[in-house]
């Protein structure tokens, strides 16, 4: 057998004589004689609390998601929300999705808030993402948990926190929770006896009061009656999102709506994709057969919490084409702009926001319109906190990430796959009433303010040893950053981490104004843009690609396609 670290061998022999249930320290003894190498990677660390929360691969062991790193983290969150809220009525709302354990981490997380003295609100029925960011606002909760972890593949679960906005936390709040975790450090720490009385539930209702909000969205409700019958074809791939997707497209106007019944029920094990994420094309399978036999002029999918969303559409040839969270972001953009300038709307106290690492085709969109657009870190929270901080001073259009999140209005606080789906099915019911198609609007928007094409590479490692070589990777890359890539040069490096903006030619450093993250981008003479950042959930590292070029007229849409085309294929085989 290996030789097992001391100290981790330590870690789990304090579990294995701890006050938990026999079935966990069958399962830690049997790592412990078997499998050294899994007992390894499951106490070497702590299962981090960051800014989100938690996510991880389920099991035994301080590094994995369990009831007891859950209620340790509930603790944590507890303490300082008694802090904070001190001699105030405490509400939290809990939801979760369709993952395996589902029920059991949230109520393990609502028993530990009832506990320690603290309201529960829990959805009676498992409710999308941006159904809890709502609740936490309208019941005016303090808090509130999801337990979700999105689009991970279906070993892993999530435990997502948010604050009193209805938003993810963010300074100082994330950091300071973060702290109070950190003081749990023994599930004796814990208080496990559950309030029966300071629990209660959200029912069924409440959809009829987020529907109403989704449905006061729409801008278009007369072209929308015109095409009314437009087939569409949705999948929650298994998720929690099977219920109120289509009926936000229902309360839209739209009747024709198709549901992939391989993909219709909630399950965890998520069997009929490889991984539950709309953003792979593998996962829309089911959706494209059945977008093929019905006839479909949209396809729509969910992840399993339901904040993000796809849209396949049909090309020039009749075959269905995925579009990337870049077209679709930049469609609904240019879509709302359109609509509130042509209402007489847009007065200049408006804004939306995106992420650094989205397409900055969004920025060119909202300086056409005169509407001022804010670049934040990646992370939806970041999005949210601008909104927070505009709150009364100027009016939210909407605004989103590269990877297939988007959020209209502020009544949410969170990306929102549900209204978003409803919002791109009035995109292409309203441009096809005036006789053109997606792809023609697309055309339209390069033209106007340039064409720009975005690729993602997605890299993982594998436990200890892989979040260390990301992290040598990352070092690399400051210490010695390149001075080229597909033959062109490196012109200007931001370094987020060190808040940095270095003009390689003249070596001029500039600050950057914005908080810290452990992300690098590079930006080439021929306008490319390359962005390097980690995960941080997860032994992954993620490498942004976009490219850009003018395109004079229609006519020159396809060889300029091409020509960006190939600088991505090179920019991708540089990083691979």
């Amino acid at each position: 057998m290996s030789v097992i670290d001391p100290t981790i061998l330590s870690k789990a022999q304090s579990w294995l004589h701890g006050n938990i249930d026999q079935e966990t320290k069958t399962k830690i003894k049997n790592l412990i004689d078997e499998n050294p190498t899994e007992l390894v990677d499951s106490f070497y660390q702590d299962l981090e609390f960051g800014t989100g929360g938690l996510r991880g691969l389920m099991g035994v062991g301080t590094n994995r998601m369990n009831i007891y790193t859950i209620g340790m983290a509930t603790q944590g969150l507890a303490n300082y929300l008694l802090k904070c809220f001190k001699g105030e009525d405490i509400k939290v709302a809990i939801t979760h999705d369709s993952r395996i354990n589902n029920t059991l981490f949230a109520t393990t997380t609502a028993n530990v808030l009832t506990a320690n003295g603290i309201k529960v609100l829990y959805f009676k029925e498992m409710r999308p993402t941006p159904m809890l960011s709502f609740a936490v606002r309208h019941f005016g909760c303090k808090s509130g948990v999801m337990i979700t972890a999105s689009h991970n593949p279906k070993e892993y679960n999530g435990y997502k926190a948010y604050w009193d906005d209805g938003a993810q936390v963010v300074a100082p709040h994330d950091t300071n929770i973060i702290n109070e975790v950190k003081k749990i450090t023994s599930f004796d720490q814990v208080n496990w006896n559950k309030k029966d009385d300071l629990f209660s539930y959200i029912e069924e209702d409440f959809d009829t009061i987020y529907l109403e909000k989704v449905k006061g969205l729409s801008l278009a409700p007369e072209e929308i009656q015109a095409q009314k019958d437009l087939p569409i074809v949705f999948s929650p791939i298994h998720g929690a999102s099977g219920k109120m997707v289509p009926a936000a497209i229902k309360a839209f106007g739209f009747q024709n709506i198709h549901i992939v019944k391989e993909q219709a029920e909630p399950d965890g094990t998520f069997p009929t994709v490889v991984y539950p994420n709309p953003e792979e094309a593998e996962a829309l399978t089911l959706s494209l057969k059945l977008g093929r036999e019905i006839g479909a002029e949209l396809i729509l999918a969910c992840d399993p919490d339901g904040d993000r969303y796809a849209a396949a559409v049909p090309n020039s040839t009749g075959e269905f084409e995925l579009l990337n969270g870049n077209q679709t972001g930049s469609l609904l953009t240019y879509y709302l702009l359109s609509r509130w300038k042509e209402a007489g709307k847009l007065d200049g106290n408006q804004f939306m926001v995106n992420t650094i690492v989205t397409t900055e085709l969004i920025d060119r969109i909202c300086e056409g319109f005169g509407v001022e657009c804010f670049s934040v870190l990646t992370g939806f929270k970041n999005i949210a906190a601008i909104i927070r901080d505009l709150e009364g001073k100027q009016t939210f259009i909407g605004g989103g990430e590269e990877s297939y999140g988007y959020l209209v209005g502020d009544f949410v606080r969170d990306k929102d796959g549900v209204s978003a789906c409803a919002m791109v099915a009035e995109v292409v019911a309203y441009y096809k009433s005036k006789g053109k198609t997606v792809f023609d609007v697309l055309g339209e928007i390069y033209e106007k303010f340039g064409f720009y094409k975005e690729a993602l590479i997605s890299v993982t490692k594998k436990g200890k040893d892989g979040a260390e070589q990301i992290q040598a990777l990352m070092t690399d890359f400051r210490h010695h950053p390149p001075k080229e890539m597909n033959g062109q040069k490196v012109e200007k490096i931001v370094d987020v981490k060190a808040s940095t903006i270095t003009h390689v030619d003249s070596g001029k450093v500039e600050k950057l104004n914005m908080d810290k993250s452990n992300v690098m981008q590079f930006y080439l003479a021929d306008g490319s843009k390359i962005s390097a950042r980690p995960s941080g959930t997860e032994p992954k590292i993620k490498y942004y690609f976009s490219v850009n070029n003018t395109l004079s007229s229609s006519k020159d849409y396809v060889k300029t396609e091409n020509e960006l085309s190939e600088r991505l294929e090179g920019l991708k085989q540089y990083f691979s």
